[in-house]
C-alpha cells in the first residue's frame, strides 16, 4: 500500500482536532475552507496583536522528524533520495516524499515550515521548533539498534534550552510565558517503543512485560514527560495515538501472505487505551491545560475504507490521484 502526495492532503478529522484545541470548541461547528493566510505574531510579540498561535512545537519520531538526525551518527536518516522527491529543494531529513503532517498543520495556522532543532537559528525559533527524531521513543533505550537518536526526554530538554535562549534575549521567562501558553504542542511518540524495543529480539523487554504491563509502563513515563512540558509552560497539546502498526510495511514484510499482523495490532491497544485515560486525567488535574487525543488508527482506516472522499482518491498499491 503506497500513499504518494504531490502535496500534503490532510483528513478532515485532523483539521477538526486542530480547530478544537485552538478555539476550545465544544459542540460548536467551525468551518474552514482554506488554510489561514494571515501570519500570527511570533513567540515574542512585537505589535501586541492577537493571532491563532504564536508558535508550534513538535516532538516525535520519524513520522514528523524533519532533519534532526541528519548530523548525528545514526542509521535512521532520510536526507537522501528518494526521500524528498516532491519537496522543493530535495531531501531534508523528512521520512516522506514531501510535506509531513505537522508541516500541514503549520500551513493551516499560517506559520512557516517549522525548522528542525538542529538547524534553527536566530528568529526562526520564534515561530516554533521541531525536536522530533527518527527511532526515538518514550523510553530512553528505545531505538538503540539505530545507534544515534534523540529520545523524548532529550527532546524536552532541547525545548527547555530553546526557551532559555529566547527568554535571555527578550526580558526573561515571564515575558514569554503567555506566548508559550498560547502556542501549540504536537506530540507523536510510542511507535518505536514497540517496533524498535518490545518487538526486537535483542531487547529483553518482551520477556519482562506482557502487553498490558508494557502499555502501563509507557504511559506512566509518558504522563511524567507531558507534565514536564506543562510545567515548562505548555497548555495546548495534541497527542497522537498509535496507528494500526500491524499493517506497516516492515511488519507486512515479515509475513508470507501480505496481510496485517493482528497480533501486533492487538499488542498496541493497551497503549492507546491508556493514553486516552491519561488525556482525561491530565485535563482534569492540570489547570488551564487542553490535551486532545488524535485517533490516528481510525483516521487512517477512514482514508483506506473511503478512498474517494475529499480532494484525493487512493488506489491500493498505487499512488494518490488528485480528482479532476
Amino acid at each position: 500500500m503506497a500513499f504518494h502526495f504531490r502535496r500534503l492532503c490532510m483528513s478532515s478529522a485532523l483539521l477538526v482536532v486542530v480547530l478544537q484545541i485552538l478555539h476550545g470548541v465544544s459542540g460548536q461547528l467551525v468551518v474552514v475552507e482554506d488554510p489561514v493566510s494571515a501570519s500570527p505574531p511570533p513567540l515574542v510579540e512585537q505589535d501586541g496583536s492577537d493571532g491563532i498561535v504564536p508558535a508550534l512545537f513538535v516532538f516525535g519520531d520519524s513520522l514528523i522528524d524533519n532533519g534532526n538526525n541528519n548530523n548525528i551518527p545514526s542509521f535512521a536518516k532520510a536526507n537522501y533520495f528518494p526521500y524528498g522527491i516532491d519537496f522543493n529543494g530535495g531531501p531534508t531529513g523528512r521520512f516522506c516524499n514531501g510535506l509531513t503532517m505537522v508541516d500541514g498543520i503549520a500551513q493551516l495556522l499560517g506559520l512557516p515550515l517549522i525548522p528542525a532543532y538542529s538547524e534553527a537559528t536566530g528568529d526562526q525559533v520564534l515561530r516554533g521548533v521541531n525536536y522530533a527524531s527518527a527511532a526515538a521513543g518514550i523510553l530512553p533505550d528505545t531505538g538503540g539498534n539505530f545507534v544515534g537518536r534523540i529520545p523524548f526526554d532529550q527532546q524536552i530538554h532541547n525545548f527547555e534550552t530553546t526557551l532559555n535562549q529566547v527568554a535571555s534575549k527578550s526580558g526573561g521567562a515571564v515575558t514569554i510565558a503567555d506566548s508559550v501558553a498560547r502556542s501549540l504542542f504536537f506530540i507523536g511518540m510510542g511507535s518505536n517503543d514497540y517496533l524498535n524495543n518490545y518487538l526486537m529480539p535483542n531487547f529483553p523487554t518482551r520477556n519482562q512485560y506482557n502487553a498490558q504491563q508494557f502499555g502501563d509502563l509507557l504511559v506512566q513515563q509518558y504522563t511524567n514527560q507531558l507534565t514536564r512540558l506543562y510545567n515548562l509552560g505548555g497548555r495546548k497539546f495534541i497527542v497522537s495515538g498509535l496507528g494500526r502498526m500491524g499493517c506497516i510495511p516492515s511488519i507486512l514484510a515479515q509475513g508470507s501472505d501480505g496481510k496485517c499482523s493482528e497480533e501486533v495490532n492487538q499488542l498496541v491497544l493497551p497503549f492507546n487505551t491508556n493514553v486516552k485515560t491519561m488525556i482525561t486525567n491530565l485535563n482534569q488535574n492540570l489547570p488551564d491545560a487542553k490535551f486532545i487525543y488524535l485517533d490516528t488508527a481510525n483516521m487512517v482506516q477512514d482514508i483506506t475504507t473511503n478512498p474517494a472522499v475529499g480532494e484525493y482518491t487512493f488506489d491500493i498499491n498505487s499512488t494518490a490521484k488528485k480528482k479532476s
